[in-house]
Formats: C-alpha cells, sequence, structure tokens
C-alpha cells in the first residue's frame, strides 16, 4: 500500500503556483514561480565555493547559463535543465536545485536557461538543451575537466530535456555518464486531453487534480510547447516513443505518488531497463511533483531528493 500525502507537503499545496489554467497566461506563470522563489529569500540558500552566469551555446544563439562549483580539483560536469512546463522557470527558480546538485554530487553543475513557449515552440528548447551539451561537451576542460564524467538532469520538463538530451547524445556519439531524470515529462501524445492515451496512465486520473501539478495544468503545457499537435509522437518531445533507448546513459529516474506524471515516468524507467540500460528508479511515496524544491519544509522531500542524487553521483564517479 502506497505512503499516504505527505502531512508537510499537504499544507503546501494550497500555497503553491500555477494550479488553476483556466486563469494562467505564460507570463503570470513566469511570475509566480519567480514570487515563489523569491518568497525564500529569508532562507539562506545552500553554500556553494562559487556561482558565475556564464553563456553557453543554444540552438540559434547564446543562452544564459550559471555554472555552481564546490572545490576546485578535477570533477564530473553536470549539465541541468530546469522545469515549469516548459513555459516558466529559469536560472533565478531553481537556483537552489543546481546549488544542491553540485553540493551532494561534488560536480561542476551548468544551470542552463533555455528558450520557452509560446515565444519559441517546440522544437526550440530540445534544440537548446543539445546545443548546450554538445557545448559544454567540446569545452569540458573550463568546467569539471573530465569529458568521461559528463551528465545530464532535469526536472519536470526539465527532465523531458535531460531525457531527450541523452538520446540525442547517444546518436551524435557523446557518451554520457548518468542522467538524472526527475520526474519527467515522458509521453505527450493526446496532449494529456486525449482519454484513451490517458487512460494508458492511471496516475492521469488517480492524480489529475488537487496535488499541486493537475492534468489540466498539463495539458495547457502542452497547448503552448506543441505549436503542431502532431509533433506529440516525435521522441524529441515523447521519449517513450524513441525507436530504441539501447545504449543510454545509466539513469536515475524520480516519480512522486501524488503525480499525474508518475505512471509514465515509471513507464520510462522500465523501457530503459528492458532496452538494457542501468536504472534506479525513486517512486516518491507520499510525495507530489515539485518536492525537489521542497526539501526545506519536508523531511520526506529532502531525504527522497538526497537518495537520488546520492545514486546520480555515483554514476558520475563511476571509473575514477
Amino acid at each position: 500500500m502506497a505512503a499516504p500525502l505527505d502531512p508537510v507537503i499537504a499544507q503546501i499545496i494550497p500555497l503553491m503556483p500555477m494550479r488553476d489554467p483556466t486563469v494562467m497566461t505564460p507570463q503570470s506563470a513566469r511570475d509566480s514561480l519567480r514570487a515563489l522563489a523569491a518568497a525564500r529569500a529569508a532562507i539562506p540558500p545552500p553554500p556553494v565555493d562559487s556561482v558565475e552566469d556564464i553563456k553557453v551555446q543554444g540552438g540559434a544563439g547564446p543562452l544564459d547559463a550559471r555554472v555552481y562549483r564546490v572545490g576546485s580539483t578535477p570533477a564530473p560536469t553536470v549539465v541541468f535543465f530546469h522545469g515549469g512546463g516548459w513555459v516558466a522557470g529559469d536560472l533565478e527558480t531553481h537556483d537552489r536545485q543546481g546549488r544542491n546538485l553540485a553540493i551532494e554530487t561534488g560536480a561542476v553543475v551548468v544551470s542552463v536557461d533555455y528558450r520557452r513557449p509560446p515565444e519559441t515552440p517546440f522544437p526550440g528548447a530540445f534544440e537548446d538543451a543539445f546545443a548546450a551539451v554538445s557545448d559544454i561537451f567540446t569545452r569540458v576542460a573550463e568546467f569539471g575537466g573530465d569529458a568521461k564524467r559528463l551528465g545530464v538532469a532535469g526536472d519536470s520538463a526539465g527532465g523531458n530535456l535531460a531525457a531527450t538530451t541523452a538520446i540525442a547524445c547517444r546518436d551524435a556519439g557523446i557518451e554520457l555518464a548518468a542522467q538524472l531524470l526527475v520526474y519527467p515529462v515522458t509521453d505527450v501524445l493526446g496532449a494529456y486531453a486525449d482519454a484513451r492515451e490517458n487512460a494508458r496512465y492511471p496516475s492521469r486520473a488517480e492524480n489529475a487534480d488537487g496535488y499541486f501539478l493537475t492534468r489540466a495544468t498539463m495539458e495547457w503545457f502542452c497547448g503552448h510547447y506543441l505549436a503542431d499537435p502532431g509533433h506529440a509522437s516525435d521522441w524529441r518531445v515523447s521519449p517513450l516513443r524513441a525507436a530504441s533507448l539501447a545504449g543510454l546513459a545509466p539513469a536515475v529516474v524520480t516519480t512522486a505518488w501524488f503525480d499525474p506524471l508518475r505512471d509514465e515516468g515509471a513507464a520510462y524507467a522500465r523501457a530503459l531497463e528492458a532496452a538494457g540500460v542501468r536504472v534506479k528508479h525513486h517512486e516518491g511515496s507520499g510525495l507530489i511533483h515539485g518536492y525537489f524544491g521542497m526539501g526545506d519544509a519536508s523531511d520526506a522531500a529532502r531525504a527522497e531528493a538526497q537518495r537520488a542524487r546520492a545514486d546520480f553521483k555515483t554514476l558520475l564517479m563511476r571509473g575514477v
């Protein structure tokens, strides 16, 4: 039997933004996530040795990025993509996640601010993500310094970008050491509005409403990201639809029990495993979508995120 909803998180849910897509605009979604991050200003951010804002190459030009370092010895490099339904989220909203990733893995973390819809619809964010990883791979001496220990990570829509970029890296001959996919979007066929497609993933009905991220909000996000609904079957937005997942980097996949994305994330973990990829899946019992950002309040969220990052570190450090 699944663990009940964490009581601390139950108190947080009513305070969370982006829960009503009927009144949401792209700008209001961005503003609300920024406001949520700003509201935590009184809590000191996790300390790292240095934070540097830089530029990396994107699909159509330079992108803003932020580099987090702990220590000065050679280290793995992790390219991180923030969540926010592709539409919202930025370097500021996910600053603490970048810091925690650097602290707990020892990696140099490069957080990338990709182009967002509706201004830049699919495949803009994917093209930016892959271009950024390719650029960082060629310049790895400026970051962790070890091309054999390059990983990708991301949460939600950022997990989607990390997963699809891992596939593109395999196809381009860029060998990644690991991928960390945090409650990722893996199958958008039907854009969360098609009853037959939704029925393939019971969590879309079980957790359709009431747990921060809703199925209706996912429909809203997809409507902005996919200018052409036909793109939903493209592996660059639905990695679970890729022709083959063989040969991909070892993966840590996290899901959350009370999340409409739970079952597609679990399905991706199973598909990776079936393709011969080494996978560790964390089910997130008692947790909701977004719990990686709730560690300051919830002990359960913090512990589960730390377990996932520890497993990711193990993959990054293989062969050292």
